[in-house]
């Protein structure tokens, strides 16, 4: 090669392949696996022309090649086709098209790319490549007599009519079954000669491998009929496995099954199956895809804990013991989960029941059905249904399908190996539903203890009793499951924490498994509770524990550094978190103590509302809008919240002159009323009295007290109704700050659920009809009684 006229350096990313190589001219359907490969893949498919380095590494074995482990010379390609498969890998098609030397490589991570330069490709002319050239042609001439498939002549016609000599040779060595080492050498072969010479070696060789092939078959077929062909195929496979070591042979596989079978524990109709699937795969020939298949469902029956459940001896003590030490709190909770284990001790026969833990992120779900499965004695297994489409992920896909599998319910009893295992559904709240049929509907089945003991998977096709199995779901909303579903399910909510129990499950739990992560001691470091009040407080706002877990293991962090920076023979001084120290580790604080608006303008009330992520205080701006008559609402509200504006409006309207309001206003000026927080949507009738404050403050221009919150659905006759959520709501004014809340009356016996310690410090005001909101939300002294509010009015008055 010219240097001279090499072309100037280039930067490619390199695509590294396994036992192939790749020739300029021809094309290759590739399946990307690796991660840096797929990254070289996207990072190529970004530029312009699409191109990268394809280059043969020299041992198959090695994952992350590197410099060395690559050959010097590979093939710039131009990717023609792409597909991403379900598993994140990528199908495409590519082209070579010249010769590059790999000089360096200048980064390998996220894929490796690398400095190249062009090699030339052989042009010398001389009577010895001509002469090669021509034996080349004369020998592919040979090719169809000894290839007898289709396309062969056409093929070989194409080949006669290419003159250059290496485009020639390099399509025909990629059709060869040549070692990687002797491709290779044809890829950087410096020359005509020394290409054509190593091409018509390997065609010479292929050539008589065909004839001695061709001539071999002849023979037998004169020799042996089908029958005695069968058999002295079969009877030679058994002996190239025995020299290799390989078993001794088909016979010997299926007498293993056979044994198996038989010391199996098997109910009497599933071994007349396995009997018939063996018989089968006695008569299947081994290189049949039916072999394996057969093989597979053979395996899984006999995996399958048909009959072996664990021993349990149910204590009550022993449950209520473990419940305590894994989760502080949830008293309710844990006594419904006892109650159904007490049912299961004195009456073992009994369905084991379908528990459905409903409840905010970050609340304990997923930890109490490990505890439950730690209490009771039994093995535990979890999949998260978030995100499933496919009906057969849970009962399974046919074996007439290539790659068919058990579902995933089978997959989980076989790796319990129990028939009576504690089994968690994550997330059922988040199936989805498209063409592959309704997951949730398949769940209809699994999760109803009458059908379930005669459960079908589409794979194994056989009866399973899956009543013995504890099901355990979790979901964040229970808006979203069917009431077929839910029927099937025993509801157990598990609802937000106050201050005082996330700073108890700190301490307890918390803390001390971060330390643990961390590799420190509980004596190496000092959080003062007062600190920890203030991580709950300032940098958290959420029902769970989850951010809270997030901020102590940022510090157990840093102190980490704090320790492994000090010198090796210093003393180990204990470090003490203090209130600097958490604003230089986990920077400014993220909420104020007290989040409520301290100032409410008039316009302005405080409601609270529930998410699937806890309880929320949500602001009703409302505005007058003079020589307008219509009612504006703005702030993504759904259709039942914009039917409690028009009817708090409404009321207020036919109800001005009672309660003392300019009914003049009403005529002379349009509403506009604004929900904050306008990119999220909103809905629920548990706004509709704060509504109706909000815009009985606008009309008298009067604010509303900013350290009361209220909730509860209005009527267009002026009624209280009661409203959901109640704990969670009362617990995020709790968090914001707000002392004073107003309640529907029915709603009184749900404060039951509120910890002591949050309704000591808060003012509860029952109502039944919005005259009683008004006056309680308006009457600036904090020692008065919704009794003495008679209306809005005297409220008013001063």
């Amino acid at each position: 090669m010219n240097e001279s006229n090499a072309p100037t350096l280039t930067h490619l990313p390199v695509l590294p392949l396994k036992r192939t190589v790749l020739f300029p001219g021809t094309m290759m359907p590739l399946t990307v696996g690796r991660d840096r490969s797929i990254a070289a893949v996207e990072a190529a498919l970004k530029t312009e022309d699409k191109t990268l380095l394809v280059v043969a590494q020299r041992d198959a074995q090695t994952d992350q090649p590197t410099l060395e482990d690559l050959y010097p010379i590979g093939t710039k390609a131009v990717i023609k086709q792409t597909a991403r498969t379900p598993e994140g890998h990528y199908n495409i098609l590519i082209q070579g098209l010249e010769r590059f030397v790999l000089l360096k490589l200048d980064q390998m991570d996220p894929y490796l790319q690398a400095r190249v330069k062009q090699l030339a490709p052989p042009s010398e002319q001389s009577t010895e490549v001509e002469a090669l050239h021509r034996a080349i042609l004369d020998i592919i001439t040979e090719l169809p007599k000894l290839i007898q498939t289709p396309g062969v002549h056409e093929a070989v016609a194409a080949l006669g009519t290419e003159e250059d000599p290496v485009v020639l040779a390099y399509r025909i060595a990629s059709l060869l079954n040549l070692t990687l080492d002797g491709e290779q050498q044809l890829l950087a072969a410096p020359t005509r000669a020394d290409l054509l010479r190593g091409l018509y070696a390997a065609l010479s060789r292929e050539v008589q491998i065909l004839q001695l092939r061709d001539k071999i078959t002849s023979e037998a077929r004169e020799k042996l009929g089908k029958t005695q062909r069968e058999y002295l195929l079969r009877e030679q496979l058994k002996t190239i496995q025995q020299e290799l070591g390989e078993g001794n042979g088909e016979e010997d596989e299926v007498g293993a099954l056979r044994t198996k079978i038989q010391e199996a524990d098997l109910p009497e109709h599933v071994r007349k199956e396995t009997d018939r699937e063996l018989a089968r795969l006695a008569k299947t020939p081994s290189a049949s895809p039916e072999h394996q298949v057969i093989r597979s469902y053979l395996e899984l029956v006999l995996e399958l804990p048909w009959k072996k459940s664990s021993e349990e001896g149910l204590d009550l003590a022993h449950v209520r013991k473990v419940l305590n030490e894994d989760h502080y709190g949830i008293k309710e909770v844990k006594e419904r989960i006892v109650e159904h284990l007490a049912v299961l001790k004195l009456n073992p026969s009994a369905k084991a029941p379908i528990l459905c833990l409903v409840g905010p992120p970050g609340v304990g779900k997923t930890s109490l059905g490990q505890s439950i499965a730690k209490a009771m004695g039994r093995t535990f297994e979890r999949f998260s249904l978030g995100g499933l489409h496919d009906e057969g992920e849970l009962r399974g896909h046919r074996r007439t399908y290539v790659g068919a599998l058990p579902g995933r319910i089978i997959q989980a009893v076989r790796r319990a190996g129990v028939n009576n295992p504690v089994i968690m559904l994550d997330e059922v709240d988040k199936l989805g539903r498209d063409f592959r049929g309704d997951p949730a509907a398949a769940l209809l089945e699994i999760l109803d203890p009458a059908q379930n003991h005669t459960f079908r998977d589409h794979y194994l096709d056989l009866p399973f009793d899956l009543s013995k199995v504890f099901f355990i779901t979790t979901a964040n909303t229970l808006e979203t499951l069917s009431q077929p579903l839910l029927d099937r399910m025993e509801i157990i909510r598990l609802n937000g924490y106050s201050e005082r129990e996330k700073r108890e499950i700190a301490l307890r739990y918390l803390w001390p498994r971060r330390l643990k992560e961390a590799g420190l001691r509980a004596e190496e470091v000092n959080l003062p509770e007062a600190v920890l009040d203030q991580i709950i407080g300032r940098y958290t706002r959420e029902s769970g524990v989850r951010q809270l877990e997030q901020m102590l293991g940022r510090i157990t962090r840093k102190v980490a550094v704090t320790f492994a920076d000090r010198p090796e023979n210093s003393p180990a001084a204990p470090v003490d978190i203090t209130q600097s120290l958490l604003d230089e580790w986990l920077g400014q604080e993220r909420f104020q103590p007290e989040e409520a608006r301290k100032n409410l303008p008039a316009g302005v009330a405080t409601g609270l509302a529930w998410t699937p992520t806890g309880g929320d205080v949500l602001y009703i701006e409302t505005t007058l809008l003079p020589g307008s008559h219509e009612l504006t609402l703005t702030g993504q509200l759904g259709d039942v919240m914009q039917e409690s504006a028009r009817a708090a409006r409404s009321y207020l309207w036919s109800h001005a002159e009672s309660m003392g309001l300019d009914i003049s206003r009403f005529k002379r000026n349009g509403v506009h009323i604004h929900v904050p927080s306008g990119a999220i949507p909103k809905d629920g009738p548990s706004a509709g009295i704060t509504m109706a404050t909000a815009l009985a403050s606008a009309y008298v221009g009067k604010p509303v007290r900013s350290d009361t919150a209220m909730t509860g659905e209005i009527s267009l006759t002026g009624l209280v109704l009661p409203v959901g959520g109640i704990k969670e709501k009362v617990l995020a004014a709790h968090r914001a700050g707000i002392r004073r809340i107003i309640l529907p009356k029915a709603n009184e016996k749900d404060l039951k659920e509120v910890p002591q310690e949050v309704r000591d410090e808060l003012t509860v005001i029952p109502v039944d009809r919005i005259e009683e909101v008004l006056p309680a939300a308006f009457n600036q002294d904090a020692a008065s009684q919704p009794e003495k509010h008679e209306s809005l009015t005297t409220s008013t008055a001063s």
